[in-house]
């Protein structure tokens, strides 16, 4: 069965060739990837501030992919930021991102996961999206690298030292049984690390694909789709029409 699906990056960036190119040889054969980012903003999101600029320009992309008969969209940022509002707007397409993403898939291979971050920056709001999504009691830690997201890829080499040392510390001091590289610019790594360390590596940019594309299918043979009456309940088009929002999202 055919699949859409939607890779964007919530920031300002020059590689989005490259982008397609790494999730590609990962997709399923049956789905039609395509990759897009911003045209202006930031290009990182490190900060709170820079997170609250990006939202309205996601779901603007958001509504443009339901138009345009994607199935699903990712919103490719550890943050996972604009997910609950991206599918309070969305009729029948399939929202994921990668932080719930990945913690879903954690918990499954292992009763403890660890969360390499580049810095400790990012740790509240990551944990806050650990308890909002119900994972709290199988954290185990959060390990930084003292990397800032664009160094992530400057050195791959120094890159992967540093997660070895944290993942190391995770599994033996913490309890880890399951390792998440917890920024998609820690892209790449997952497949050397994993067999060095010897256990489940997550790749969290690899993890929003695969689970848009189970999501897709759960929608497609089931039905099952976000329940629309609750969290999800979408503004009033009325509303929308009446307040001249429509050209906002």
């Amino acid at each position: 069965m055919k699949r859409r699906v939607l890779y964007i990056e919530p920031v300002v960036s020059e590689t989005v060739d490259s982008w397609k190119g790494y999730l590609s040889q990962f997709k399923d054969p049956e789905t039609e990837l395509e990759v897009t980012s911003l045209t202006e903003g930031p290009r990182h999101l490190r900060y709170y501030s820079y997170g609250s600029l990006v939202v309205p320009k996601i779901l603007k992309i958001i509504k443009e992919a339901e138009k345009e008969n994607f199935d699903a969209a990712i919103i490719g940022c550890f943050y996972d930021p604009g997910l609950r509002e991206s599918r309070e707007i969305a009729e029948k397409l399939v929202v994921t991102a990668p932080a719930e993403a990945s913690m879903h898939i954690a918990v499954t291979l292992g009763q403890r996961f660890s969360i390499i971050v580049g810095a400790t920056k990012g740790i509240p709001l990551m944990r806050e999206n650990v308890i909002k999504y119900g994972f709290q009691d199988h954290l185990a830690s959060f390990q930084p690298i003292g990397m800032g997201v664009l160094d992530l890829q400057m050195d791959p080499e120094e890159t992967k030292r540093r997660i070895v040392q944290a993942a190391e510390k995770a599994i033996e001091q913490d309890g880890a049984e399951v390792i998440i590289l917890g920024c998609t610019h820690q892209f790449g790594f997952y497949q050397e690390l994993q067999s060095t360390l010897g256990v489940p590596v997550i790749d969290v940019a690899l993890a929003a694909l695969n689970y848009a594309e189970f999501l897709v299918d759960l929608r497609n043979k089931h039905g099952w789709y976000f329940n629309k009456k609750n969290e999800y309940l979408p503004p009033p088009q009325e509303e929308i029409e009446r307040w001249k929002l429509s050209d906002l999202f």
